[in-house]
């Protein structure tokens, strides 16, 4: 099995996480669908869902995906992306 090489998790500017936090929450508040970009073992990863729950201090959310319509708790710090579909 081919392993794609791992690259480095980018880092965000404090603007680009505060539009991902405000992002998030508008989610939330509207139940609209989004892209969410994350970073897991090495890898970028999108996943389209919705937003269900959103926790700044705690450093999570969750969301569900729309292929399984299941719970992922994830953490922010591991956010790159987020937009609306």
């Amino acid at each position: 099995m081919n392993k794609q090489p791992e690259a480095p998790q980018p880092l965000l500017t404090e603007e680009q996480m505060e539009q991902i936090n405000f992002t998030l929450i508008e989610a939330l508040h509207t139940n609209k669908q989004v892209y969410l970009t994350y970073y897991k073992n090495g890898q970028r990863i999108t996943e389209t869902g919705f937003i269900q729950f959103v926790d700044s201090l705690g450093n999570l959310f969750v969301f569900i995906d729309e292929v399984f319509e299941l719970k992922n708790k994830m953490r922010l710090s591991e956010l790159i992306d987020v937009r609306f579909v």
